[in-house]
């Protein structure tokens, strides 16, 4: 249920933007300003996301339950950078948007430990996970590196992909590394958790 919370505004992006006739775009993500918000794919898809963000922190204070720091993080930059393709029609913006929350997690987990001497890792996986104290210095590295990776793997389906497949890649692509990347760590990090934490 959590993973479809959080891929909510993901799936509306998705969905806006084929349903609004995005499917049919071969070249790059192009807009122009003669035509309204709605009848563009990119742009309608890119409101569509800035909403569907701003209900999620909405519903969290709502329901009186802490909004996670990186869903605060995520809003400010969808905000900003959905903003700007939708003020400035440019849809290079929305395009990045991803890159920068995954390069600005990246940072946050490289440097929370020298500058707070606090691993963010170790703090969000814990409760679930008691590792060997040595090892919380390791997978903190590994989630920086893979964090920093997506970013660049984003850069690069911009770069190269089509409008519509870098859309289909965002959705799919980016969910499915993320998915690997989790079970690859469980299989990995059992070996090392005490038996009765198993």
């Amino acid at each position: 249920m959590k993973l479809l919370f959080d891929l909510f505004p993901v799936i509306l992006f998705f969905v806006t933007y084929k349903l609004a006739g995005g499917g049919d775009k071969g070249g790059a993500c192009t807009s122009s300003t003669d035509i309204p918000i709605t009848s563009d794919p990119i742009l309608a898809a890119t409101a569509v996301a800035i909403a569907a963000t701003l209900f999620q922190v909405g519903w969290l204070l709502f329901r009186k339950k802490k909004v996670d720091p990186l869903l605060w993080v995520s809003l400010g930059i969808v905000a900003i950078f959905g903003g700007a393709t939708l003020y400035l029609r440019d849809p290079a913006f929305i395009q990045w948007k991803p890159s920068i929350l995954y390069f600005t997690t990246a940072l946050a987990f490289f440097a929370a430990p020298p500058l707070f001497k606090t691993n963010l890792v170790r703090k969000m996986m814990e409760p679930q996970i008691p590792l060997p104290e040595a090892l919380w210095g390791r997978v903190n590295a590994v989630w920086a590196l893979f964090f920093a990776f997506m970013g660049g793997a984003n850069l690069v389906a911009v770069h190269y992909l089509s409008c519509n497949a870098w859309v289909n890649f965002k959705l799919y692509g980016l969910t499915a590394l993320m998915f690997v990347f989790i079970v690859a760590q469980g299989f990995v990090l059992a070996k090392y958790m005490p038996e009765e934490s198993k």
